[in-house]
């Protein structure tokens, strides 16, 4: 049961990432077919992402995000993450770990998809990075924290409210939600709402071998991932108040 529950929550990662990480290279990185295509592609891009990978991991409960995993664990009502799998801390860092493990394994996958465009002479070393992690318009860490706990929090939060209401919808709800998100609320930060959507190809922004990428900013990495943990708690307490 728990390798089924690793296997199903790393594989649904690893398809959110390699869909998001997908598009925002397709928009970024120089002579793609959607080069330039903006800011509501890479929303839709992400939110389908979602939407595809909850299928994908729908026997872990598909959470696919440690702020989604917190905020279960915050969420007085929560006693399971998914059909016979209790909401604990033990059972917690199996989740993290698969939702780490995909993440990796999906911006390596996006990465190979786009090898030739990241190699391009007129790819920008800044939209190489922008692919694997987010990065704030303007940097002021405090600021750009709060932006991702509001993001997060919502997330959580509506999440929430999905789960007590009969409307069928599952992930294409959790995937428009993901859209609104962007669109509204991701234009500072770049919207990461998930600690691992960020660190994990963050990280192999660092180890692949990607012509002229630069730096990996690991000075803001803390940002995308303590930002989220705070407002998935947040969300998951309220959720919890609200939608008993």
């Amino acid at each position: 049961m728990t390798a089924q529950i690793f296997l199903a929550e790393m594989l649904g990662t690893m398809t959110l990432l390699a869909f998001g990480c997908g598009v925002v290279a397709n928009v970024v990185l120089a002579k793609t077919k959607g080069f330039s295509g903006g800011w509501l592609l890479i929303n839709f891009g992400w939110g389908l992402g979602v939407y595809s990978g909850v299928f994908v991991a729908a026997q872990s409960g598909a959470h696919l995000n440690p702020a989604v995993t917190v905020g279960l664990l915050t969420n007085p009502n929560a006693t399971e993450f998914a059909d016979g799998v209790a909401a604990n801390f033990p059972n917690a860092l199996l989740y993290f770990a698969a939702q780490m493990l995909g993440a990796f394994i999906g911006a390596v996958v996006a990465w190979l998809a786009y090898r030739n465009h990241f190699d391009h002479a007129d790819t920008e070393t800044g939209a190489k990075l922008a692919v694997f992690s987010t990065g704030p318009e303007i940097r002021n860490k405090p600021w750009n924290v709060v932006t991702e706990v509001v993001g997060t929090f919502f997330l959580v939060f509506v999440l929430g409210a999905f789960d007590g209401t009969p409307n069928g919808l599952g992930p294409l709800a959790a995937g428009l939600l993901v859209v609104a998100i962007g669109a509204s609320l991701g234009g500072p930060t770049g919207y990461a709402i998930n600690p691992a959507r960020d660190l994990g190809p963050r990280i192999a922004h660092a180890l692949l071998p990607i012509k002229g990428k630069g730096g990996s900013d690991w000075g803001y990495a803390w940002v995308p991932v303590v930002g989220p943990l705070i407002g998935g708690a947040l969300g998951g307490l309220a959720a919890g108040a609200v939608f008993v």
